[in-house]
């Protein structure tokens, strides 16, 4: 249903280019032979009337505008699919104002090992923290090796604790004065315990740990979106879940001037985004075009993060950034692209991404996860309910080998020095959910590492 009801939108917001009675807007769609998943990225290469032209795909549909009684030779490419050719005919007697074409490509088989990688057998699973009262809701590793626990005894809401934890004993507990759900790390890696109204900093000092009150909004809108600092410069995003945009930037708190870095854009979601104010009441176009003379702000982007967000077939973007010794890398999943800069901000290299394709038979989590001691990056599968850690060679954006986790429904899976950290509960069992951790078959040196932005859900 959602497939065709993008491309009903596609067909719709198409046909507002036609001009002339005897032009057709064509609509091909493409999708995977075996999953009949939406291929982005494909090229297609139109030769009609004696020109060539080149036209993308989005969200697996390529538009055009030609006129009826045109024969259309498509070359239709993509670096992770097999090449098709095929030639369009459009009837002089054609009465539509457009056309719909669907055609399937064959995944190749030499880069095949997306999907059927080598498993490598990880290390024996071990229990850091089990308590016969407390759950472990979440937790952090602090840079001394000690933890910082986020528990509770029987029900979340119902109250939780902090607890600073050795690996041994537990040094000190803290109450939460509020309804917490999870911990997040700022840029500069100081864990903080998010609550239904504030975000709690916390502090350790010695054996002591303390907490201290930061207003949520300012937290979202001042600490978040920065990714990184280093000696002269500071990363942030304009990242804003109601946005089908965003753009990456470098701040140099030198001379107070911002580079920016790159721009994401799921650029059908946009058009659909923007299209909703077609279809909204006089009286919400009224409304939205009151909130654009008051604020600047087009009226299609109001309605849009108003209306289309709550609609069941709108994403939130995802491509994030990650920082690695004197490189950034920034996995653009809306062009398959990695893009690799320095830490000046220039741009160095990139390289084509694969990892997140066919997603219902890999399982690709939509998720990758920094080793945060050496830096290195795993992309998160999940298949019938096992995780799967492929870990990412930057150098080519490939995965070569995923790494299956022990435990199966493993929560809130981080990495650290080449160990998985993840809370799990026995399968099937009423007993507490405990701290656990396994060794990853590699043996990466430690690397200098800021990490990404967490994003912090709002609340319902």
């Amino acid at each position: 249903m959602m497939k065709y009801l993008f491309i009903a939108f596609g067909i719709i917001f198409a046909s507002n280019l036609v001009q002339a009675q005897d032009s057709v807007v064509v609509v091909m769609e493409l999708t995977d032979s075996k999953d009949d998943g939406k291929i982005n990225n494909a090229q297609a290469t139109l030769t009609y009337n004696g020109q060539s032209k080149l036209r993308p795909s989005s969200n697996g549909l390529i538009i055009f505008e030609t006129t009826v009684g045109t024969n259309i030779n498509a070359n239709i490419t993509h670096n992770a699919y097999e090449s098709i050719y095929k030639t369009l005919k459009i009837s002089k007697n054609y009465k539509s104002d457009s056309i719909f074409f669907s055609y399937e490509m064959d995944f190749r088989l030499k880069i095949q090992n997306i999907a059927g990688v080598d498993i490598v057998a990880p290390g024996v699973p071990k229990i850091i923290y089990k308590s016969k009262r407390l759950h472990v809701q979440d937790f952090e590793v602090l840079e001394d090796g000690r933890l910082v626990l986020l528990t509770y005894p029987k029900r979340l809401k119902k109250g939780s604790e902090l607890l600073l934890y050795d690996g041994s004993n537990v040094v000190n507990t803290f109450s939460v004065p509020g309804v917490a759900t999870d911990l997040v790390r700022d840029y500069r890696g100081n864990p903080h315990v998010v609550c239904k109204e504030n975000v709690f900093g916390i502090h350790v000092d010695k054996n002591k740990i303390s907490i201290s009150n930061l207003d949520k909004g300012y937290f979202t809108k001042y600490v978040a979106p920065i990714v990184d600092t280093n000696t002269s410069k500071m990363y942030f995003s304009t990242f804003n879940p109601d946005y089908p945009a965003f753009e990456y930037y470098a701040y140099d708190q030198l001379d107070s001037t911002y580079l920016k870095l790159i721009g994401i854009e799921d650029e059908l979601m946009m058009e659909l985004y923007r299209a909703e104010y077609k279809w909204v009441d006089v009286r919400t176009k009224l409304w939205a075009k009151n909130r654009e003379i008051q604020t600047g702000v087009d009226a299609e982007i109001w309605v849009g993060a108003n209306y289309f967000t709550q609609s069941i077939y709108y994403k939130e973007l995802y491509a994030p950034l990650f920082h690695r010794n004197d490189s950034l890398f920034v996995f653009d999943y809306y062009k398959d692209k990695q893009y690799i800069y320095s830490a000046e901000g220039e741009k160095l290299d990139s390289t084509s991404l694969l990892h997140h394709y066919l997603p219902k038979k890999t399982g690709w989590q939509k998720q990758l996860i920094q080793d945060r001691t050496t830096g290195e990056i795993y992309a998160l599968y999940d298949r019938a309910g096992y995780s799967y850690l492929g870990w990412i060679d930057t150098k080519t954006g490939n995965v070569t080998e995923q790494v299956k986790l022990n435990k199966r429904y493993a929560e809130h899976i981080k990495i650290d020095g080449n160990f998985v950290y993840y809370v799990y509960r026995e399968f099937e069992s009423i007993d507490k959910k405990h701290l656990w951790k396994e060794r990853l078959p590699y043996d990466f040196g430690a690397g200098t590492v800021s990490l990404p932005n967490e994003n912090i859900e709002s609340e319902n």
